[in-house]
């Protein structure tokens, strides 16, 4: 099951806004004879591709799979009948699904006299898979926000230059959480001050996550690298914002609320648009809007071994003002990259995901 767990890792980034799923197949002796994942939404899923590695040698087999098959005929056809019709005698899920649509799998594979049991390993099965189980809870997409900052919590020095407050292990890091990403999301301020590009490089197969730019006012010049073909962009402005010098660009009109753009709304919007993992990578005035709306579910933080004394601080506007609002966080790892201290953390109320599968 954790091999399970380690293949449906795979497909992060490019599966939503399905689920990752991994499935390792072995036969009476414990011989592993066929191991698959989810690849992409629409695609086999991760049964059908480790029932196809195992061929006949699945017959009398035992499936450990991180999600209970499921039990509906959407884009793909059901995998717990998949399971029956290969010979599998046993089938072993982390998470159960109680989604009313695509559950019953666990009650059909009994049916057909195939042992079905649940619960290995969930807890390293549903952190697997937390960004889909949380946007399935919440019906919007689980945001992660990440940030640079120095030892004194600078995220860039008094005249604006932030180039570069971290490693090139940290910046590569961050590469990496992008490609396991469906959208990644800017504000205004940020696109004028850094034109970022925000695609994916140095990761070989990467899908290039959308890139949002959440631009009010439609200030973004032509000329601006999140504009180019590496990646699909999505500009996110106000309803009356005149976008005519941006002609082919997506564009995402939304009301204003009090002369900002709604988080929710925004979420919503990525939502119906099949985003289930958001990385917020805006500067301070747009993660404090976000941590406001109650709209982070997970931070991290790259942390520099250097001091400025003087300059933006990595969060600002958040509507906290004073300590006893403070937004508690539970640290889940911290490791070095590079030089860095990477920091990640939960708000300290998250309530756990339930499972719910789509198709």
């Amino acid at each position: 099951m954790r091999r399970a767990v380690e293949l449906a890792a795979r497909g992060l980034g490019s599966t939503s806004p399905n689920p990752v799923v991994g499935c390792v197949i072995t036969d009476a002796s414990g011989s592993v004879v066929g191991e698959g994942w989810h690849q992409r939404a629409g695609g086999p899923h991760a049964e059908v591709h480790a029932l196809r590695a195992a061929g006949t040698a699945a017959r009398g087999a035992t499936a450990y799979v991180t999600l209970e098959p499921c039990n509906h005929t959407g884009r793909t056809g059901p995998c717990a009948q998949a399971l029956i019709e290969a010979g599998i005698s046993r089938v072993v899920y982390a998470v159960p699904d109680p989604n009313p649509q695509a559950s019953g799998g666990a009650t059909t594979l009994r049916a057909a006299g195939v042992t079905a049991e649940s619960g290995l390993l969930r807890a390293e099965a549903e952190a697997g898979n937390t960004a889909w189980l949380t946007s399935v809870r919440l019906g919007r997409p689980h945001v992660t926000w990440k940030y640079a900052a120095t030892l004194d919590g600078r995220s860039a020095a008094a005249d604006g230059t932030s180039r570069w407050i971290t490693s090139p292990e940290s910046r590569a890091d961050v590469h990496r959480l992008r490609a396991e990403s469906d959208a990644v999301l800017v504000g205004g301020g940020t696109l004028r001050t850094d034109d970022p590009h925000l695609a994916v490089r140095g990761i070989d197969g990467a899908v290039q996550p959308l890139r949002v730019a959440l631009d009010t006012r439609a200030t973004l010049l032509p000329t601006a690298r999140i504009l180019d073909d590496a990646a699909p962009t999505l500009l996110v402005v106000a309803e009356d914002a005149d976008t005519r010098h941006l002609p082919g660009t997506d564009v995402l009109r939304l009301p204003l609320h009090d002369g900002r753009i709604g988080i929710h709304d925004l979420l919503a919007e990525l939502y119906a648009r099949g985003v289930r993992a958001l990385f917020l990578e805006g500067g301070p005035a747009l993660a404090g809007a976000f941590l406001e709306a109650g709209a982070v579910d997970r931070v991290i933080g790259y942390i520099a071994p250097a001091l400025l004394g003087a300059g933006p601080a990595a969060l600002a506007g958040a509507g906290i003002t004073t300590i006893a609002h403070a937004v508690r966080l539970e640290i889940t790892e911290a490791v070095r990259t590079g030089t860095d201290l990477r920091i990640t953390a939960v708000p300290a109320t998250a309530v756990p995901a339930t499972a719910h599968k789509e198709h």
